[in-house]
């Protein structure tokens, strides 16, 4: 057994009871978790600051001095001690509200201190709340060094295992590591690249002399986290190219061409033309097609899909599209047949409220051939789905559909299905690099022309009466308009507006027989819900007053104002989305993002951003810092996006470095049978093995 696998008990401080802590909190179970668990900042312990310095907006910080007077106050849960503490500068308060015992017995008074936390103000007073305490001459010989911090949880921290005790496990064990850390990377790439040793960069990372060593150790973990899955992930690329036959259209026939000629309503744009070469090349060349398809709202994507799909039928083939909800593979459905009407295909749809009849009806008449283009949701993925030979397959918005749901498409056929993945919104090139890096990417970076760009206003609750106006005034020249609310209910913690109740305001401002005001929500019937949608698009219908049900699934082109109440209530991409469902027709439309006057630092810049740009790759890469990759994308189910060190805001540019480098290997020695790579074959083939699942559904 390797030193780094020994079970984490038998570290010196740790024990039975300890060990069962770290598994079940922190997944810390052999000697090698506890030294890959990185610190998530650090503090220069060399610095002390003055009380009288103390600012509730300053980080975490160092105090020098000694406590004067203890205090308590409250009873039973809310009971807390307060000590006073000083340094000659003033006075300021540190408070505890767990282990009250233990704190008065262990801390003594005009002992000298240092202290160590985060200043925050309660009642026009700066504190501290559980502080870190060491007596002063104990502390000064790591007071040089920058001191890690690490992330623990409140159970852990109860148990004398916060930041502090974890970081004593890790000092017991830096030790016992010297000459047990096996090289990952080839002595070519550490030159190349100026990096250090993996011993001394996890030496480094824990616990680092100064700053310039602690940067070349994080860049080091960085790069060798990033460097191992994107070659892991072209190297899935090059073998499915190599391995994975796909099915061969050889011609663009009647079908393509009737519709291309007769029936398209109007000029593809440079994008879309060049995105469908690329699809054409894909097809044609006998390998299985893997292609991401990006593009910002209304920029023509399903058209494109579309296009594609009709190569497939044009050579003998089944073709299906996935969507992650029903109302949106309706909305495909209604569309794909209309723009189909005229040419001899059958277009058919199956999700999860098709009826028992129907379903054993279209079971037959896929596996027979019958059917041509086959739309629908999860349903889909369902054994009793049989197609005689599906060859084609769009997935719209893929990072609502699980890592297993989409392996199924693989089962449809023993050749694989070429597969074109849709975006909803634009993807973050480092996202895209990491989660689709094994696809090929094609970008519509341009709007249909004619299409005006949408003008998004920010306005507060007191600008009510004047949004009211201007809704009039649109009415009053034909157009109609989305009024948008967050949530049903009202919610007992945040002051969230109610639909129902801005649905009566709103039809008091706009009373029958003058307006007609309708209403959907999530919770109305499919058919009423239908039928409320059906009277918008037909024009009968001024308002809907609606919840984000209308983000996806609705196009009206006459619909040209989107008012959004609450506006900070929603998040970046969703706010994006709901403002592309207006600005489809040729008239100017307009956002309106209506907002309460108390709004966090993340909500205002959210709508700053809306206000300033209605490009969808500039707001994605906001939405990215803001929430992260994993919230972002919904897929921290699938591993990817959980990286120990690597954080792909920040980190771009050694994402980069690490792709470029993956490429070259690639390039130079794809086996990794060079003696050189003799380190990143070992450590590859047991990375490779543990990411298999995931990679064959690429």
């Amino acid at each position: 057994m390797h030193f780094l696998d020994t079970p984490i008990e038998y570290l010196k401080g740790v024990g039975p009871l300890r060990a069962e802590l770290l598994k079940k909190e922190l997944s810390i179970f052999i000697f090698s978790d506890l030294l890959h668990y990185y610190p998530f900042r650090y503090t220069d312990r060399s610095v002390i600051h003055k009380v009288s310095e103390l600012s509730a907006d300053m980080p975490y910080i160092q105090l020098k001095g000694k406590i004067i007077r203890f205090e308590e106050k409250g009873q039973k849960r809310a009971k807390r001690l307060i000590a006073y503490f000083q340094d000659g500068t003033g006075i300021t308060e540190l408070i505890w509200f767990k282990g009250i015992r233990w704190i008065k017995k262990g801390i003594k008074r005009d002992t000298e201190y240092l202290v160590f936390g985060k200043p925050s103000a309660y009642q026009n007073k700066i504190n501290i709340v559980h502080p870190e305490m060491d007596i002063f001459e104990k502390q000064q010989s790591i007071s040089s060094s920058l001191q890690a911090v690490y992330h623990s949880t409140e159970y852990l921290s109860s148990k004398g295992l916060n930041s502090r005790g974890i970081r004593k496990l890790i000092k017991i064990l830096l030790p016992q590591i010297k000459n047990k850390i096996e090289e990952t990377l080839s002595e070519n790439l550490l030159n190349k690249l100026k990096l250090p040793k993996r011993e001394d960069a996890l030496i480094n990372i824990h616990s680092p002399t100064d700053t310039n060593k602690l940067e070349r150790a994080q860049k080091r973990l960085k790069f060798e986290e990033l460097f191992f899955l994107q070659f892991h992930l072209l190297k899935m690329k090059l073998t499915r190219i190599k391995k994975h036959k796909g099915f061969i259209f050889e011609k663009v026939d009647n079908y393509f061409n009737n519709y291309f000629k007769n029936h398209l309503q109007f000029e593809l744009t440079n994008a879309q033309k060049k995105v469908l070469k690329e699809i054409r090349v894909d097809v044609k060349r006998g390998a299985q097609m893997n292609r991401l398809l990006q593009g910002d709202v209304g920029s023509g994507k399903t058209l494109v899909a579309l296009l594609s799909m009709l190569m497939a039928v044009d050579n003998n083939f089944q073709t299906c599209m996935m969507a992650p909800t029903e109302i949106l593979a309706q909305q495909h459905f209604k569309n794909i047949s209309h723009e189909l009407k005229e040419l001899d295909l059958k277009v058919a749809i199956l999700t999860g409220s098709t009826k028992t009849k129907e379903r054993k009806e279209l079971y037959q008449q896929l596996e027979s051939g019958e059917i041509d283009i086959l739309i629908g949701t999860h349903a889909l993925l369902e054994d009793k789905v049989v197609f005689k030979n599906l060859a084609f397959v769009v997935i719209d918005e893929q990072h609502r559909f699980g890592v297993a749901q989409r392996a199924k498409l693989w089962k449809k056929n023993i050749t694989p299905p070429h597969i074109l993945v849709m975006t909803a919104t634009p993807i973050p090139r480092t996202l895209s690099m990491t989660l689709y890096g094994d696809l090929d990417v094609s970008v519509i970076d341009e709007l249909p022309p004619g299409r005006k760009e949408i003008k998004t206003l920010w306005r507060s609750d007191s600008s009510r009466l004047r949004v009211n106006k201007f809704m009039h005034e649109q009415i009053a020249l034909g157009r109609q308009i989305y009024i948008v609310f967050p949530l049903i209910q009202e919610s007992e913690k945040l002051d969230y507006k109610d639909l129902m109740d801005g649905y009566k305001a709103i039809s008091a401002e706009f009373p029958i027989p003058d307006f007609q005001v309708s209403v959907v929500h999530g919770q109305m019937k499919s058919e009423d819900k239908e039928y409320e949608m059906k009277r918008f698009v037909d024009g009968i219908t001024n308002i809907m007053v609606a919840t984000t049900v209308i983000e996806v699934g609705v196009d009206v082109p006459n619909a040209s104002v989107m008012v959004i109440e609450s506006a900070e209530r929603f998040g970046l991409s969703q706010l994006h989305q709901l403002r592309g469902r207006v600005g489809r027709g040729g008239k100017q439309s307009y956002c309106v993002l209506l907002s309460g006057h108390k709004i966090s630092n993340e909500g205002r810049l959210r709508l700053e951003t809306m206000a300033t740009t209605n490009d969808g790759f500039k707001i994605s890469e906001v939405d990215l810092k803001l929430r992260g990759p994993g919230d972002m994308m919904g897929t921290r189910q699938s591993g990817m996006l959980n990286f120990k060190i690597a954080d792909l805001v920040k980190d771009g540019k050694i994402l980069e470095f690490a792709r470029n480098e993956a490429i070259n290997l690639l390039k130079e020695d794809e086996s990794l049978e060079k003696a050189e790579n003799i380190n990143i074959a070992r450590t590859y083939r047991p990375y490779a093995k543990q990411r298999m699942g995931w990679s064959r559904i690429s």
